[in-house]
């Protein structure tokens, strides 16, 4: 979606400003999205920022849309942590070709990760399941609770644009005729506490996942490999489309999780630009600090101070050895 060279040129502006005198950071507005992972990293952000950088960092609401839109038309956040670009491809490119708006580097180095998964458990009684033709062949072996005559594929929430890519890919792998029925979990609750449910009795469970997640983060599962490969261009234009009438079978491609600011920001603040170039986490790194997140009923500010103070091994890697000392100097004061 981004050329490397526009992404290149964005990261060399960081790279040069960084030799400039350091100005004043000032205010800086992050936009606090409206889930866990998004809002944990927002309240990172603002206390590295804060401690280590010297900036007046505050927190304000944000979504995907409206502060995208915002930070274009207005330039206001100056920061969006986690930026999930896919919906808002074309916006993000608009901004970034104007030169207001710069794309930091990624905050989830992987990507987000969607995919059909099964327990770990059944995969370690029978590697087979770990592909879509084992699961097929051992269709029986994943019974709808409702009605065992069938066997249970668990899809996305219906409302979700997962739904739709979902059930594209459950008609193109043939699931119904291998002896599957597409269950509606009614809600992001209904869909990850079918699995819990499951994983706590060792019951079989296939079905419709993302990360990052909690519960991928308590539970180890197995992604399913459709041995297709990807198709970047079918999946976008058609598996996530609801009118896709011949829907061909693909794995999901990586969804690109970006940290973006506005260009303002980064010339204003370089230094602190380029701590947002560097701050990044794995899938499995997000999977286990949201299961604490859950475990422990925490908010993003909550969990921010508990993460600076039990994993320097990930936030150092971030920063300078000043900045670093500030941050320690900070953390001992918590």
């Amino acid at each position: 979606m981004y050329t490397k060279s526009l992404i290149a040129g964005v990261l060399t502006l960081a790279a040069t400003s960084s030799f400039a005198a350091a100005s004043s950071c000032g205010k800086v507005q992050i936009a606090d999205m409206n889930w866990n992972s998004a809002s944990f990293m927002a309240n990172v952000d603002k206390f590295i920022l804060n401690n280590g950088y010297g900036c007046d960092a505050e927190l304000i609401p944000g979504d995907t849309m409206p502060t995208s839109t915002s930070m274009v038309e207005k330039g206001q956040p100056d920061i969006a942590p986690e930026m999930w670009t896919n919906a808002v491809s074309e916006l993000i490119d608009r901004g970034v070709k104007e030169k207001r708006l710069s794309i930091a580097g990624k905050s989830l180095s992987d990507g987000g990760e969607e995919g059909f998964w099964v327990p770990k458990y059944m995969v370690d009684k029978d590697p087979s399941l770990a592909t879509i033709q084992g699961v097929m062949k051992h269709a029986k072996e994943f019974p709808n609770p409702e009605n065992d005559a069938v066997s249970a594929f668990y899809g996305c929430p219906a409302g979700w644009g997962c739904q739709i890519s979902a059930g594209n890919l459950f008609k193109a792998l043939h699931l119904e005729d291998a002896g599957f029925e597409l269950i509606d979990p009614g809600s992001a609750a209904g869909l990850s506490g079918s699995l819990s449910r499951a994983y706590e009795r060792k019951a079989p469970w296939f079905g419709y996942y993302w990360a990052p997640t909690a519960i991928l983060g308590k539970y180890e599962m197995v992604k399913v490999d459709f041995g297709s490969g990807i198709n970047q261009e079918h999946y976008m234009n058609c598996i996530t489309k609801d009118s896709c009438l011949d829907p061909k079978v693909t794995m999901y491609p990586p969804s690109p999780v970006y940290s973006i600011t506005t260009t303002e920001f980064a010339k204003r603040a370089p230094q602190a630009y380029t701590y947002t170039a560097k701050r990044s986490f794995t899938n499995a790194q997000m999977n286990k600090l949201l299961a604490w997140m859950e475990d422990n009923q925490a908010d993003g500010q909550y969990a921010a101070e508990n993460f600076m103070m039990n994993h320097e091994d990930i936030w150092s890697k971030w920063v300078n050895k000043d900045v670093k000392a500030k941050l320690d100097k900070a953390i001992n004061n918590l």
